[in-house]
């Protein structure tokens, strides 16, 4: 497996990229590449295998998108250009990033994702979509359908492999990769590169060479981070002074579970206006889609959501990230801190809160991005509860009866012959 480093470039009239791509950059005012463009897609567009690793909010689907573009023959309507990904949002994103580049050809797209209408997807299909972008699980519906074709596939990309992977995608995506061509290209990109994902690499990929941009800097240089320390049940408390100081622009607030989404979303509502709005997997499709509307127009300032928001989802308005729970692994905070400070260069902030058990999760964030997050504190709030006084008679009584029995659960107790117990 080759690794190449990014060379600096001059413009994408530098990349072998065809008149009409041209146009097409000129047209949604693409100037200037990023370092991952500016190192990916030369190496792309001549049809040999290729891995891009870099930060979350780079740039890394235009990478994709441009060459492919120059493999596709748009006098054929079949598909030519198949992109996995790891939401149906990302999904979306990517979908409409491909009809922009691909302006002034004939070439068409689709999405083909779950909870949408699955006839289009079809319809759209049938009539020779060039290139079809979606989700494991429903590409491999569609395939099973004999309404999207593998034959004539010329390009596999799998973004966002890593989080493919984390969700369990493994098992479909091996299944669709068996299936395409052996005479393929295919376009691997990612924000961190872990085993699995070499693995996959070097069983499905053939001598790829690799873009790797983030190995010295993980988190973006331009995301302030801090972490601050607090009680698990003053956290609420914290959030609402610490949203009242900062003022930000736009927000997105992340929690672990699709319950605790909803739970703070219930009480934030209490207190703030109607610009909040919550995300999550156990949503209808119909109304995440409403929500990052609004998200991306700005009528929603404050976004309360768990990792369906965590990777790939661009909304550059965003000023501040607010991990309301730590993330379970350490790769996840690299994402959700992603979705701030991202590519126009202005400065984003990044707030954790660490309860005092979530030490050793802190220790493993701050390795992963080789740096430390500056501690942060919330002028005149207690984020601990004030600890009572040591009391030398309380604390022997407590040694000669032992603890104190738990609370009863919804105030019964059931009788046995030995002892009550709680139920």
């Amino acid at each position: 497996m080759l690794e190449t480093e990014a060379k600096p470039q001059n413009g994408f009239r530098d990349f072998g990229l065809s008149q009409t791509t041209l146009k097409a950059l000129e047209k949604v005012n693409y100037e200037t590449p990023s370092p991952i463009q500016a190192a990916f897609i030369p190496i792309a567009v001549t049809g040999i295998d290729c891995m891009g690793q870099a930060q979350t909010g780079t740039g890394k689907t235009a990478a994709f998108i441009l060459p492919s573009l120059q493999s596709i023959d748009d006098r054929i309507p079949a598909t030519q250009v198949l992109v996995l990904t790891p939401t149906r949002e990302l999904s979306d994103q990517v979908n409409e990033e491909a009809r922009r580049l691909s302006h002034g050809t004939r070439c068409r797209t689709t999405s083909c994702v779950g909870g949408k209408d699955i006839r289009r997807q079809i319809s759209d299909l049938k009539k020779g979509a060039q290139i079809a972008i979606g989700t494991p699980g429903r590409v491999l519906d569609l395939i099973s359908r004999g309404v999207l074709k593998l034959e004539t596939l010329k390009v596999v990309v799998l973004d966002e492999a890593d989080r493919m992977l984390d969700i369990g995608f493994r098992p479909d995506i091996e299944k669709i990769l068996r299936r395409c061509p052996d005479k393929r290209q295919t376009l691997l990109l990612s924000a961190t590169m872990p085993p699995p994902v070499e693995r996959l690499a070097r069983r499905y990929m053939k001598d790829p060479q690799r873009v790797d941009l983030s190995t010295t800097n993980v988190a973006a240089d331009t995301v302030e981070q801090f972490c601050v320390t607090v009680d698990g049940n003053r956290k609420f408390g914290l959030l609402t002074r610490l949203l009242f100081q900062e003022k930000p622009r736009q927000a997105i607030v992340f929690t672990r579970t699709k319950r605790g989404a909803d739970s703070l979303y219930k009480r934030l509502s209490k207190k703030l206006s109607r610009q909040l709005a919550v995300i999550h997997g156990d949503l209808q499709q119909r109304a995440r889609d409403r929500v990052l509307k609004g998200f991306r127009e700005g009528k929603i300032r404050l976004l309360i959501a768990t990792d369906v928001m965590g990777r790939g989802i661009d909304v550059s308005g965003v000023s501040h990230i607010i991990n309301y729970d730590i993330p379970e692994y350490c790769d996840d905070y690299v994402h959700r801190i992603g979705r701030t400070g991202r590519m126009n260069g202005e400065q984003g902030r990044g707030f954790t809160f660490v309860t005092p058990e979530e030490g050793s999760q802190l220790t493993n964030i701050e390795i992963r991005i080789n740096g430390l997050l500056q501690p942060y504190t919330v002028p005149n709030y207690e984020a601990f509860e004030p600890r009572k006084p040591y009391d030398p008679e309380e604390a022997a009584k407590e040694r000669e009866n032992g603890p104190p029995p738990p609370p009863p659960r919804n105030g019964r107790f059931r009788r046995t012959a030995r002892s009550a117990r709680v139920v």
